[in-house]
């Protein structure tokens, strides 16, 4: 009798084995259906080869050919200035202790919004490299409106970017100085705006591991890690939309734009965001748009480098949805207003 009673156990435990390997499925087991991912790249693989005549011809299609275009230059461009931002981001945060920015800024943040306005000429990026250099400073504990002033003026009136305004525009000096007036004057009046109007449950405070335990190179580096993946991938993301929205407006709209001194500048500003081109490069795009104003191509070298498509995106994912669906077109609309009164002054 223990006999026979073994051996059933015997059975039993054998067929419980077997039903456990990686190969065996019950009939009854809703798994057994379940899609295996080698088998998976397989059929990938074939359907590539057996449909690759008709994947050619539409990568090779004109509006295909713009997108890749667009999409890889967006990225190439960016990516350094990115990773710039990432690095300096970490410096920060590993790096530099809270107490230096209490000491740096101003107690009172109505005077520390312009001095951070101000500081963002020493930044030599465009701005990719400004929102995880803002999203550190929060973390460290300065006021985000001094924060906010300091993300949208770094891109726009540092020396790369001076620079390469005055040799796109080499008979007009005075782009220069106005970009620089208008630019900064935008970044301070969000920074106040912000501090004025802003709730604390507008922005969420931009996520960091924890890197407690860690030594200071292990930190850094962790920091760096997480930084570019997190960005990166939102810069991704409106890389491709501007990609997608440049490859299907027609250039014919444009042209019957620039005639109208008003909607030339309401055009450029939509097209500084839909293009989202990146701030040390601008400037010759702007150059080339030789058919609309300077105030008009003012407003284009404005708006660009403080909300683009993918400007917008990295900064839903540093700041929150919530944040970004306020700022950005609080800080569009003004932008255009002091591009134009600016313009109509110096220009």
């Amino acid at each position: 009798m223990t006999t026979t009673t073994e051996a059933a156990s015997t059975e039993a435990a054998s067929t419980e084995a077997a039903s456990t390997e990686p190969g065996h499925r019950d009939a009854g087991d809703p798994r057994g259906g379940r899609f295996d991912s080698s088998l998976g790249l397989i059929m990938l693989l074939l359907v590539v080869v057996v449909a690759q005549g008709p994947v050619r011809r539409a990568l090779s299609a004109p509006v295909a050919q713009s997108w890749m275009t667009v999409f890889t230059a967006v990225v190439l461009q960016a990516l350094p200035f990115l990773v710039l931002g990432v690095l300096l981001s970490a410096l920060i945060a590993v790096f530099v202790p809270p107490s230096f920015f209490a000491r740096a800024l101003p107690r009172r943040p109505a005077v520390a919004v312009p001095v951070a306005g101000v500081a963002g000429a020493v930044l030599p990026g465009c701005e990719c490299a400004s929102v995880p250099v803002a999203g550190a400073l929060v973390r460290r504990g300065v006021t985000p409106a001094a924060a906010l002033a300091f993300l949208l003026s770094a891109p726009a009136i540092n020396p790369i970017v001076l620079t390469a305004t005055a040799v796109a525009f080499p008979r007009q000096p005075q782009m220069v100085f106005a970009r620089f007036v208008a630019s900064l004057f935008v970044a301070c009046a969000m920074g106040w705006l912000w501090q004025r109007l802003g709730r604390a449950d507008w922005l969420r405070p931009p996520d960091r591991p924890a890197f407690h335990g860690h030594g200071k190179g292990a930190a850094f580096w962790a920091s760096v890690r997480h930084d570019v993946m997190h960005a990166g991938g939102f810069l991704v993301v409106g890389a491709m939309a501007a990609a997608t929205l440049k490859a299907v407006v027609p250039a014919s709209w444009l042209r019957g734009a620039a005639d109208d001194p008003v909607v030339s500048i309401l055009a450029l500003a939509v097209l500084a965001v839909l293009l989202s081109i990146c701030s040390e490069a601008d400037a010759f795009v702007a150059a080339s748009l030789s058919q609309f104003s300077l105030t008009a191509r003012l407003a284009f070298l404005v708006v660009g480098p403080m909300i683009d498509l993918k400007l917008f995106a990295m900064q839903t994912g540093t700041f929150g949805r919530g944040f970004a669906l306020r700022f950005a077109p609080a800080t569009f609309v003004l932008a255009v207003l002091v591009s134009t009164l600016v313009g109509a002054v110096l220009l």
